[in-house]
C-alpha cells in the first residue's frame, strides 16, 4: 500500500500529460480561431487611412498561371475606418475614388455592426448623378445581387465582418498553403442568415501562426464553388498581421479584382463625423477632412 501510495503521483502525473498532450493536438475551436482573425483585422483598420489600387479583368489560365485576358481597368482610391461601439466591434468606412478623372468622387460609406441583430448599412454616392443611394442589407433573394464595389468582384457581402452567431463553425482539417500551416475552417450560415447570403457555405484557410485567412472558397447553394478569396503579401503593421494584397475571383464570370493595399496608415486623429453620408455629397467637407489627414501621413 505505501508503494502504491508513492507511485500514485506519478500516475496522476502521467495521466494528466497525456491528457493535455492530446487536448493540445486537437484542433482549436473554430469560433474562436475566426474571432481572432477579426481582432486582428480591427486592429488594423481603427483609424486608419489608406490608399489602395482596385484592378479588374477578365481572366484566363495560361501556362498554368491565371492571368488577365484583357488590359485590366485600374482605379485609385483612399480608404478612411475607425472602429466604433461599445466594445470597438463595430466598423465605419469610407472610400473614395481619386483616379480615373471620369470617376472621381464615386465614394461608397459602410457601417459593419458585429451584432447580428444589426443588418450592416451602405450608401453608395455617383458623382455623375449627384445622387446618394442606400443600399439595404439583409434582404438578398435569388433574384437580387449584392452591391459591387466600385464595379470590381468584390461586394457588399464580401465585406461583411462579425456576426460569427449566424454561422455554424467547425475545423475541418489542418493543411499546408504556400509552406504555411493552416486550419481549414467551414462556415454554413443558420436559417436567419441563410436569406441574407449567396454563399451556402465558405471554407476558410486561415494562417495558424498569424491569423491571417490566406484563402476562402465560397459555394452556392448547389454546391458549386462560385468565388474564391486569395490574400497575398502578408506583412505586420503596429504588430498585426495582415493582407496587402487580396484577389477575388469570379469562377462563374471567369472575372477577377485585385485590391492592393499600397499605403496603410492607423493610430490617426480622425473625426467620427467626417464617416458619414455628408462627406459623400458636400466635396469641400470632404476635400478639406482628406487634407488634414494627408498632412498626417506626407
Amino acid at each position: 500500500m505505501q508503494l502504491l501510495s508513492r507511485q500514485m503521483p506519478a500516475l496522476m502525473f502521467t495521466i494528466l500529460f497525456s491528457a493535455w498532450t492530446l487536448a493540445a493536438n486537437e484542433p482549436q475551436d473554430g469560433r474562436a480561431i475566426l474571432e481572432r482573425v477579426e481582432e486582428t483585422q480591427r486592429a488594423v483598420s481603427d483609424a486608419a487611412f489608406n490608399r489602395v489600387q482596385l484592378s479588374s479583368c477578365q481572366f484566363g489560365v495560361q501556362d498554368n498561371q491565371i492571368t488577365c485576358a484583357e488590359r485590366p481597368r485600374v482605379k485609385a482610391l483612399e480608404s478612411v475606418s475607425i472602429n466604433t461601439g461599445e466594445q470597438q466591434l463595430d466598423t465605419k468606412m469610407i472610400s473614395i475614388v481619386r483616379e480615373p478623372a471620369a470617376e472621381r468622387g464615386i465614394g461608397m460609406l459602410s457601417y459593419t455592426y458585429d451584432s447580428p441583430e444589426t443588418d450592416n448599412e451602405t450608401w453608395l454616392y455617383l458623382s455623375a448623378l449627384g445622387q446618394v443611394k442606400r443600399i439595404a442589407s439583409g434582404n438578398s433573394d435569388d433574384n437580387s445581387e449584392p452591391a459591387s464595389i466600385f464595379g470590381s468582384e468584390f461586394t457588399t457581402e464580401d465585406q461583411d465582418t462579425g456576426k460569427l452567431d449566424e454561422y455554424e463553425i467547425r475545423v475541418l482539417r489542418e493543411d499546408n498553403v504556400n509552406g504555411r500551416e493552416v486550419w481549414v475552417i467551414e462556415s454554413v450560415p443558420n436559417a436567419e442568415r441563410a436569406r441574407k447570403t449567396r454563399y451556402a457555405r465558405t471554407v476558410h484557410y486561415v494562417d495558424k501562426a498569424r491569423f491571417v485567412v490566406l484563402r476562402s472558397d465560397m459555394y452556392d447553394r448547389q454546391g458549386r464553388e462560385i468565388k474564391r478569396l486569395m490574400a497575398s503579401r502578408i506583412e505586420q503593421v503596429n504588430g498585426n498581421w495582415t493582407a496587402r494584397s487580396l484577389t477575388m475571383m469570379n469562377l462563374i464570370a471567369n472575372r477577377l479584382s485585385n485590391m492592393a493595399i499600397l499605403e496603410i496608415h492607423n493610430d490617426l486623429d480622425i473625426p467620427e463625423a467626417f464617416l458619414t453620408p455628408r462627406t459623400l455629397t458636400d466635396v469641400a467637407f470632404r476635400e478639406a477632412e482628406l487634407n488634414k489627414l494627408r498632412e498626417q501621413v506626407d
